[in-house]
């Protein structure tokens, strides 16, 4: 019998504010508000819950592809997901457990924490990123890696050493990365090419220390077919193809996990059908790395292609030169940009890393151990105050105490500018190589506010980005892109203030004199108080509190909106001089975009709810059309208010069918249609989590809506009712509306 295994390599590049914690809004991410939400909507989490069908579409099963395939995700997307999708999130957790039981090893790889490409790294960094990412992995699945994912499968001697070093049993490398095989026991090294190399078996890498990693080398073809030839457009077919290559020993698959349901819609679907099937095979057996690494020790040794990777045919050359790697489509561009961000970067790193290593003896009883063990507090998968005992030296004064956390958060920011993704694409001023500026610049400020000489620092990275020139046109030098799209991203205290009002007035809670509120980002807290209000101006003070960071008394002056410069927020002295100002002009896109968005949705659900209770009287007052008439004339009106209309009439059971039939024709727009989609869908998901035994106040809601909508999206409902168990008796009418097989439900 011959052993399959599958492995998706989940990625998203580091995305938040780094003085906020929270993630901005992303115009390219359209219609969701950024790309972690789009390909959590797309691929994460529907692969969580795939479908597999009948032959009459209906939903035999959902599969939790991640208790089937061997997969990893990086800290930073693991942290985004636990608080945004943490369903999907444990999940995952949970699929690794299973795998355990089922196999002896899970399923899930850890990643290097910040996605860097190691052979870039300095030894130190190297290290720092692997201990990093195994800490994370221990926290939230509670054992130690046997494997690593490297960046881009991007390699050198160096890297598996620090691998090795830390206890990584193997990784996974394209099969172009291998060099030269031998048998384990001989001195009898053959060139090898791609196509020349068993992929079926596992190889060993003696290393220069005389500890030794093994490297698993995936299909090339079939992965190429998954990624770029649209195998997965056809369930069958994917099956067919890997049938067809399997053999005696392993069939190891691995490409983007994007793959399965962003890149390609419903790929997800394929994977679960393959799996099923492989499930039900006699000549097919499911493993993972681990495992099969365990009952098949190499037999083999590999030496490695130094400096390759799998996305790159010139080594590691796209991560730092024009090698001609890009993404297509903008045939007059080039990469030249890419030396001048490697080297503004890299070099930044480094006088990061000296100042940490001259300062942390002040702070830290052993700042070897304090920064290797942060990165889980970092995140908040881990204690702050319990790291604290363990590395704070005692007696420090509370500003020590915050010099201390902001150190170790400026290694962090500084690590996080280095990501892969900043140089992978077309131009410097897509979102990936601003965020890595930003990671900088945040680095830069922490570094400063420890004692660096930041200015020589902060000449030197904007002297060597100068000529990272964009394509785009938008800016003529890299420090001018820097200028015009960093500059105003940058929270200082001033631009804190003037966030947190402006966000109190979109909000319509200012406090009144005397009165005290506080507002939260995930790194910031900003604490507002008013001593007096008169008219469109008020006055007060402000304590801003940064995690793991600095804090601020201020004094403020505001201005109210109204004025030519949309209003003004002002830091003052103690006797109310004004210093310095701010206005919604200033602020960055992506901080204005932030701010509409709380605006638009508080906004809704005020007229949600007026909308609603309005809606409720109106309904009895829909009638049908008099004889002879052929058009509604008031129509267009109750159209605007059709969401509303449509959820109260599904609140309502003795509302006739017939007035339903009539907002069913009233013909509304998509928008009214998705409002109406996503409070019905959260209505049924609240019956549920309210009573989940008694699912029938859902399924009145789901067939009064389909009544107007019948399309109407209950793709969350599902998967929840799936996860409560869709073989329950009292589930099981729910379960058939929504699409399930009779066949799934039991007897």
């Amino acid at each position: 019998m011959s052993s399959l295994c599958i492995h998706g390599h989940f990625y998203q590049p580091p995305r938040e504010n780094p003085w906020l914690g929270s993630l901005p809004p992303e115009g390219s991410a359209a219609p969701f508000l950024n790309w972690n939400q789009r390909i959590g909507r797309e691929c994460y989490s529907p692969l969580a819950w795939a479908s597999i069908l009948d032959a009459q579409g209906k939903v035999m099963t959902l599969c939790n592809c991640y208790e089937h395939i061997s997969f990893n995700f990086g800290p930073t997307l693991l942290s985004w997901m636990q608080s945004n999708i943490p369903k999907t999130y444990h999940k995952i957790l949970r699929a690794d457990a299973a795998s355990r039981e089922r196999l002896g090893f899970g399923n899930a790889l850890a990643q290097v924490c910040h996605h860097l490409i190691m052979p870039l790294a300095s030894d130190e960094d190297k290290k720092l990123e692997t201990a990093w990412a195994i800490k994370d992995f221990e926290h939230r699945f509670k054992r130690h890696p046997e494997g690593m994912w490297l960046p881009e499968t991007a390699v050198d001697t160096a890297s598996l050493e620090v691998l090795a070093e830390h206890g990584i049993a193997y990784t996974i490398l394209a099969p172009r990365q291998a060099a030269a095989v031998s048998p384990r026991d001989a001195d009898d090294w053959h060139p090898v090419t791609e196509a020349q190399l068993d992929c079926t078996q596992p190889y060993r890498v003696d290393l220069p220390s005389g500890r030794n990693i093994s490297v698993f080398f995936y299909n090339g073809p079939i992965s190429q077919a998954i990624a770029f030839e649209e195998l997965l457009r056809n369930g069958e077919n994917f099956w067919q193809r890997l049938r067809g290559a399997s053999s005696q020993g392993l069939l190891s698959i691995a490409t983007d996990g994007e793959s399965y349901g962003h890149h390609f819609t419903f790929g997800e679907m394929a994977l679960a059908y393959v799996l099923g099937q492989a499930e039900k095979s006699h000549d097919i057996q499911l493993t993972n790395y681990a495992a099969y690494l365990a009952a098949h020790p190499p037999l083999n040794r590999v030496r490695i292609h130094e400096n390759s990777s799998w996305s790159c045919a010139h080594g590691i050359e796209r991560w730092r030169s024009d090698c001609g790697c890009n993404t297509g489509g903008h045939s007059s561009w080039n990469q030249k940009w890419r030396t001048p961000l490697r080297h503004a970067l890299d070099n930044l790193r480094t006088g990061i890393r000296q100042h940490f290593e001259r300062s942390a003896p002040r702070y830290f009883q052993n700042p070897g151990n304090a920064v290797q063990d942060f990165e889980p507090v970092a995140l908040c998968s881990a204690d702050a105050d319990e790291f604290a005992y363990h590395h704070l030296r005692t007696q420090l004064s509370e500003t020590e105490r915050t010099e201390a956390w902001s150190l170790l958060s400026m290694q962090l920011w500084s690590l996080s500018s280095l990501a892969s993704c900043s140089w992978f694409f077309d131009d410097i001023d897509r979102i990936e190589p601003l965020n890595a500026m930003s990671y900088a610049t945040r680095a830069l400020e922490l570094a400063e506010c420890t004692g660096a000489d930041a200015n020589v620092l902060k000449e030197a990275f904007l002297h060597e980005l100068e000529p990272a020139i964009p394509n785009s046109g938008r800016a003529a030098t890299g420090r001018q892109l820097y200028d015009r799209f960093i500059t105003p991203r940058r929270i200082s205290p001033m631009r804190s203030l003037c966030l947190s009002l402006y966000r109190l007035h979109v909000q319509n809670c200012l406090p009144s004199p005397g009165n005290r509120t506080e507002l939260h980002w995930p790194l910031l807290t900003a604490a507002i108080t008013c001593t007096e209000h008169s008219g469109s101006q008020a006055k007060g003070r402000a304590e801003l509190t940064l995690l793991f960071g600095e804090r601020h008394q201020l004094n403020w002056q505001w201005d109210a909106p109204g004025t030519p410069d949309f209003g003004r927020c002002s830091l003052c002295s103690e006797t109310g001089e004004i210093l310095e100002s701010c206005t919604l002009q200033e602020l960055s896109w992506g901080q204005k975009q932030a701010l509409a968005l709380e605006g638009i949705e508080i906004s809704a659900a005020q007229h949600w709810a007026q909308e609603t209770t309005q809606a409720r009287k109106l309904l009895p007052l829909l009638q049908p059309m008099t004889e002879g008439q052929t058009q509604e004339n008031l129509r267009y009106l109750w159209a605007q208010i059709w969401a509303a209309l449509g959820w109260e009439y599904c609140r309502q059971e003795q509302i006739p069918q017939e007035i339903g039939k009539i907002v069913a024709g009233l013909g509304p727009g998509e928008d009214e249609k998705q409002r109406f989609s996503h409070q019905v869908e959260r209505g049924m998901l609240g019956l549920l989590e309210l009573s989940p035994t008694d699912a029938d106040g859902a399924l009145w809601l789901l067939l009064r809506a389909r009544e107007l909508f019948p399309e109407i999206d209950c793709w969350r409902l599902r998967n929840r009712v799936w996860d409560l168990g869709v073989q329950k008796p009292e589930l099981r009418e729910l379960a058939l509306a929504l699409g399930f097989a009779p066949d799934a439900l039991g007897n």
